[in-house]
């Protein structure tokens, strides 16, 4: 007879391993700015996108614990993996190699193969060829689409998280229109609003002109209307500092303030749809990037070239039909460039160079007579720039902060979300 035995599964050790904490864990890894690289803003010749650096952040993130279940690893592994050479041991190395495997299929990374050479035929009798060999580059990897908005919605959790709010709405202004939802006492109807029509007033009107009868005669001037909070819509240029200094003095500023800028474009696109963010990057010059590329930038030039970015947010802001418009910038640095108007760029990192200032504040006048405000968020403690940094504050109405990369998030977040309509009359 025939005997068919059965035993419990036993699942890979990499199955059981929480791939979104992963992936968390992993972020400021794959957001990273060129900090820790020597190729700053050469993302194709950075060693960070190897598969192999890959590897070694994902043995950090399995050594801080608490990706593995409790009956999920063994104590064996537990101590292979703690090991200072563990990426040299088998096993290690197979659970990590399985890991970048899940991260593929569930569309986190798109892993790159190194290429491949062939050597020139040699003059053999068989007219044979050299066996191909690898080139010592090691592969590489892209993250995705799908892992950005990932990262931009848990840096978004996080941040929201850490201002005790549990959901938000739109931006409130003092403004009263017509709408769904009553805000105030009714009014009477006038041409071009929505008929949300306030029935018992209508009716009331209309008794107290013809009294109680039936059939009862109604006119224009009986219609009443609910009032509703006006949700007031708002342009967004992202004006991103990536010049040199943003990843000197032994700190890494651009990081962050990307992943405050990705959680910030994910807060719009679910919570204010009707509102727009654009991102500008500002070095030598300045340049709009897709949100979409924003995890891939990295720093440079140089250079900080202010101005030339706000020229570029207020082309962009207006073109754009909203009630606010706003310039959110990031930056930790003093102006140190100009783009001339024959193209050239006029450069000096000493000081507050009075050319460079007196036309960056030309430029901020500007956003002030077209009505744009300027919010700015310095990530340095530079007293020198204080006066700088106050007068752009001063011109433009808006609001200055001076923060630290572990707190921008909180700042930002909770200037764009409290913003009243003191700018909406």
């Amino acid at each position: 007879m025939k005997v068919i035995k059965y035993g419990k599964y036993v699942g890979e050790p990499a199955d059981a391993v929480d791939l979104d904490e992963l992936m968390k864990r992993l972020g400021d890894f794959l957001l990273q700015s060129g900090f820790e690289s020597q190729f700053y803003g050469l993302s194709e010749l950075d060693a960070s996108r190897s598969m192999e650096a890959l590897r070694e952040a994902i043995l950090r993130a399995l050594q801080e614990g608490d990706l593995f279940p409790e009956d999920a690893m063994s104590d064996e592994l537990r101590e292979m993996l703690q090991d200072p050479g563990a990426l040299n041991n088998e096993e290690v190395r197979d659970l990590i190699n399985k890991l970048v495997e899940r991260m593929g299929q569930e569309g986190f990374i798109n892993p790159q193969q190194p290429p491949q050479v062939t050597p020139p035929p040699q003059n053999t009798p068989g007219g044979s060829l050299g066996q191909p060999r690898e080139m010592d580059a090691d592969a590489r990897f892209e993250i995705t689409d799908k892992a950005i908005d990932f990262l931009g919605f848990k840096t978004l959790q996080d941040l929201l998280g850490s201002l005790g709010r549990s959901s938000f709405g739109r931006h409130d202004t003092r403004d009263l229109s017509t709408g769904v939802e009553s805000g105030g006492i009714s009014r009477p109807y006038e041409f071009g609003d929505v008929l949300n029509l306030d029935i018992s007033e209508t009716l009331s009107n209309a008794i107290r002109r013809e009294g109680a009868k039936v059939p009862l005669q109604m006119e224009y001037r009986d219609l009443m209307v609910h009032q509703c909070e006006y949700k007031s819509s708002c342009a967004t240029v992202l004006l991103l500092d990536c010049s040199h200094s943003m990843i000197l003095y032994g700190e890494d500023r651009f990081t962050p303030a990307k992943r405050v800028a990705m959680a910030l474009s994910h807060l719009i696109r679910t919570q204010y749809p009707g509102d727009t963010l654009s991102l500008v990057l500002f070095h030598d010059s300045a340049e709009e990037v897709p949100l979409g590329q924003l995890a891939r930038v990295q720093v440079g030039p140089y250079y900080t070239n202010t101005r030339e970015g706000l020229r570029m947010a207020q082309r962009i802001l207006l073109r754009q039909r909203k009630d606010m418009r706003q310039i959110v910038m990031i930056t930790d640095g003093k102006p140190s460039a100009l783009t001339l108007e024959d193209g050239r760029i006029y450069k000096n990192a000493f000081g507050l160079d009075p050319f460079v200032v007196g036309e960056t504040l030309e430029e901020v006048n500007k956003c002030k007579r077209a009505g744009i405000m300027i919010n700015t968020f310095m990530l340095a403690t530079d007293y020198s720039l204080v006066q700088f940094v106050q007068k752009i504050t001063q011109m433009c109405k808006g609001k200055a902060y001076f923060t630290t990369p572990y707190n921008l998030g909180q700042y930002l977040l909770m200037d764009y979300m409290q913003r009243k309509t003191k700018t909406i009359h």
